[in-house]
């Protein structure tokens, strides 16, 4: 299967509401213009030097979101054109964002990453931390960014239904955060679900699945 039979095979059962970010970490720029010849424009990547240099060469109508752990020191690599950063997992994190935002006088759109695996290895704020800061006063004077969903990954198991519950944990967390927003806080992303999982994460309310080698194959 090419990368453009495989996008139109995805696009084809998602639905509407559901965006569709195309995971291109490791990925040459070639297979990345397939990918973009065959009409796809949000691209996901999870170095940001990686991203920056793809940003650098590809055409300047594409999207780019950083789905990776956010190094604090690297985030004025990408301050002046990403789009979206999916696993903001700290409020010193935000700030940094804000601070280097500011400079390229944007403001730059943020998903709070919300830990719901159960694997210590994976990143991300709990619950109450996420809430404390939306209600917190320091959030309130960073006014380049804007926070706009929440994200979330589940742990690496083929147990269905832990995958499952780990989805309605985010969903919950994004219902309960939905009600506390200020004019900072537009809550309306859930990201979740990959290649192996993107189906049950939409039946469990996703609007936004992160695909890699269902488009790109696997990993080489």
């Amino acid at each position: 299967m090419s990368i453009k039979a495989n996008l139109e095979n995805i696009k084809s059962i998602l639905p509407e509401h559901v965006t569709l970010v195309a995971v291109s970490k490791t990925k040459p720029i070639s297979d990345l213009m397939e990918a973009y010849n065959a009409g796809q424009r949000i691209f996901g990547e999870n170095k940001i030097q990686e991203m920056a240099e793809k940003y650098e060469a590809m055409p300047k109508d594409i999207e780019w979101h950083m789905i990776g752990h956010v190094q604090r020191n690297k985030v004025k690599y990408m301050a002046e054109f990403v789009n979206l950063i999916h696993g903001v997992d700290s409020f010193k994190l935000l700030k940094e964002i804000n601070k280097q935002a500011k400079k390229h006088n944007r403001t730059i759109d943020c998903l709070l990453q919300i830990r719901i695996a159960t694997e210590d290895s994976k990143f991300g704020m709990s619950f109450e931390d996420a809430s404390e800061i939306i209600q917190s006063e320091k959030f309130s004077e960073l006014k380049n960014v804007s926070v706009i969903g929440v994200m979330g990954m589940a742990t690496f198991t083929d147990d269905k239904r832990q995958i499952e519950n780990e989805f309605n944990r985010l969903k919950f967390a994004f219902d309960a955060l939905k009600g506390l927003q200020t004019e900072y806080c537009k809550l309306e992303i859930i990201s979740m679900g990959m290649s192996g999982d993107y189906q049950l994460a939409i039946d469990c309310g996703s609007t936004m699945v992160r695909v890699g080698s269902s488009i790109f194959g696997l990993r080489s």
